[in-house]
């Protein structure tokens, strides 16, 4: 896969420069989401719509549209020079990335309990994303970034991973939750309680949100900082959208 990387690229300056160019694409797609979703909702879910293609069976689509998130940075762990991955900071970063997918696209696509399809376009926006955000946030961390060793013992560091814990146990127990509300063959849709659902309509939501929040400040970075502020465009204009 280096080779590929290189002929695509040039040299490991250009691909650094367009990381960073890639970052500041997935601020612009957030502002361009964040127009969008003031008059539309996210066509997933409850929002689904045949405007947007053909209907995709909703646990065949979270794992195949999660899949690259989790198997773009393992190729490029594999099969790439990755020269900064042997660094205890890097390698904690990555990690944290990559627990979140496996659970995303090896676990909870098997857990969900009826749920409507996916239409199409949902599906394969998603794909192309979670292809592009993976190779972003972990060919920077793996060949890139650079952190002073003692990173971890750093506030900001410490700050996140806590922020990245809470969201994640958040995000799962929340789902959790929802999953239990419906019995088997069940399809509509109910309202939650227990957890953070007593305080906040969108449990699951929040808990993401500060999911990736907590990662882009342990790792202090304009690839992990777009990330953020994507997820917040989108989960928060769904919180909203549940709360009405």
């Amino acid at each position: 896969m280096t080779n590929i990387l290189f002929y695509l690229f040039g040299s490991e300056t250009n691909e650094q420069s367009i990381l960073e160019n890639m970052s500041y694409v997935m601020l612009l797609m957030g502002g361009v989401t964040f127009l969008i979703l003031l008059f539309e909702n996210v066509p997933y879910g409850r929002y689904a719509s045949k405007r947007y293609g053909f209907p995709v069976n909703v646990k065949f689509a979270w794992f195949v549209q999660e899949m690259p998130a989790l198997v773009v940075p393992l190729l490029l762990l594999l099969t790439t020079s990755a020269a900064r991955a042997s660094y205890l900071p890097n390698r904690l970063l990555i990690a944290m990335y990559l627990c979140h997918y496996l659970q995303r696209s090896l676990i909870y696509p098997f857990l969900i309990r009826g749920g409507k399809p996916t239409p199409f376009l949902s599906f394969a926006s998603a794909f192309v994303f979670c292809v592009f955000n993976g190779y972003l946030q972990v060919r920077y961390l793996s060949h890139f970034a650079m952190y002073p060793a003692e990173w971890i013992t750093q506030p900001c560091f410490i700050l996140g991973f806590i922020m990245w814990l809470m969201g994640m146990l958040i995000n799962i127990h929340s789902d959790h939750i929802l999953r239990n509300l419906r019995k088997p063959g069940e399809t509509d849709y109910k309202i939650p309680k227990g957890g953070l659902f007593r305080y906040v309509s969108g449990a699951n939501f929040l808990g993401e949100i500060m999911e990736w929040a907590g990662f882009a400040v342990a790792s202090w970075s304009i690839q992990s900082a777009s990330f953020a502020i994507f997820t917040l465009v989108v989960l928060s204009s769904r919180a909203v959208s549940h709360h009405r």
